[in-house]
């Protein structure tokens, strides 16, 4: 059974929405609570795994499907639309944070895409969403994406999210690139992925960037994102007020009154 073909628009520039167009029956399936707007007669389900052709072995098949999914940290369930009327309708999907969603033909890339596992946003029925097991122990513990990556398969539309500016970048034969392990976003199936440790005791300790980064090596596509949500939530994080903090806190003149042993209570 093929992938449904569901054609797409794209909308907005930093805080992006897909959407999607159905036919009579077509369905696409996305991450739970992506959802932004629908047609009538669109019919949500919520379903076990991703309703891929792989999944659809019994209720065991169905487990295992979902149980891949939990690996990776996302939810058991995933969500369908399918289009029960008679014209042409429309379900959008809207980006999480500010970044930019990638559209991405599987059957335009050997029909595999390894993405990172919070990334993907929805896909055509019948796209396969799955499991990587990195070949070396030391990708899993070092990676920033903990062991395991998602993986698509298929031939059908499937569409990632990433955070902030998108760089694709082709690799030739023997071509290595060396990125920061959560700048990452997605890589075809044939690029050789692997980490490697920052050399000299400075650098790692005091240069900012971590003790691991990734190498990628060609041949093959990967795309790269300038802001990982991480990073974007640890700088809101650390720029946020403290408990018990105040109106003013981090202002000149909040810092003043504090220096002064000012009551702000």
């Amino acid at each position: 059974m093929s992938d449904h073909e569901i054609d797409y628009k794209l909308y907005g520039d930093d805080m992006q929405f897909v959407e999607v167009e159905l036919d009579p029956q077509e369905t696409v399936i996305a991450e739970a609570g992506s959802l932004m707007m629908m047609d009538e007669q669109i019919q949500m389900e919520t379903i076990f795994g991703d309703g891929s052709k792989s999944s659809q072995g019994g209720i065991m098949g169905k487990l295992l499907g979902a149980g891949k999914r939990v690996l990776t940290g996302e939810s058991l369930f995933m969500t369908t639309f399918t289009n029960i009327g008679t014209g042409k309708k429309h379900v959008s999907f809207a980006s999480p944070y500010p970044g930019k969603i990638i559209p991405m033909d599987l059957s335009q890339i050997n029909g595999k895409l390894i993405c990172q596992k919070d990334s993907f946003l929805a896909a055509a029925k019948g796209v396969s969403v799955g499991i990587e097991f990195q070949r070396k122990m030391g990708t899993g513990f070092f990676g920033g994406e903990g062991f395991i990556m998602q993986k698509l398969e298929g031939n059908g539309m499937a569409f990632v999210h990433a955070g902030g500016t998108i760089h694709q970048r082709e690799l030739q034969i023997g071509e290595t690139l060396r990125v920061d392990t959560g700048c990452l976003v997605a890589m075809t199936g044939e690029v050789d992925y692997n980490i490697e440790f920052v050399g000299g005791v400075k650098t790692a300790l005091f240069g900012g960037e971590g003790l691991f980064f990734a190498t990628l090596k060609g041949p093959g596509t990967v795309w790269i994102q300038s802001l990982p949500f991480s990073r974007l939530a640890s700088r809101i994080f650390a720029a946020a007020p403290q408990r018990g903090g105040s109106k003013g806190e981090g202002s000149i003149a909040g810092g003043l009154f504090d220096l002064l042993g000012g009551d702000r209570r």
